[in-house]
């Protein structure tokens, strides 16, 4: 009698633990959804972007690469053509959703935006093309 009511204590504390880690990880994936604006910003930076996008910061920490995967002159290159025809798209309203497509973005070529602006605005490029259903580059758009 003795060794079954260890044998259930035993049970009930694994499946305890097992329903708060549970817990704890549906909060954190919640904090990640709740919390959908990104902004880079700080003292050292001389640029700013605010990415308000529900689902894209949480997105970016489980399905993009990790920071480092590229480098920043990929980054650069890719931007300045996902900028340009972004920016097409939102001069074109009657051929472009003005719901997906509603103001511009002022990135310029040749100017160091640094490594953290470049990488957050390529993959949010990549996030918006994947949930969206769209194609900036008439390519194939990297899954991550």
């Amino acid at each position: 009698m003795k060794n079954l009511y260890i044998l259930l204590l035993i049970i009930v504390t694994s499946i305890s633990c097992n329903s708060s880690k549970q817990t704890i990880q549906k909060e954190a994936t919640a904090n990640l959804i709740e919390n959908d604006t990104i902004k880079i910003s700080g003292p050292n930076l001389e640029y700013d972007i605010i990415i308000i996008e529900p689902g894209f910061n949480y997105w970016l920490k489980s399905v993009a690469k990790p920071e480092g995967y590229y480098n920043q002159s990929y980054l650069e290159n890719k931007n300045t053509f996902y900028v340009s025809e972004w920016n097409n798209r939102v001069n074109q309203p009657s051929r472009h959703s003005q719901n997906l497509y509603e103001m511009a973005i002022n990135y310029q070529s040749g100017t160091d935006y640094g490594y953290e602006v470049n990488y957050k605005l390529y993959n949010y490029f990549i996030y918006f093309q994947n949930t969206y259903k769209q194609n900036l580059l008439g390519g194939r758009v990297p899954i991550n």
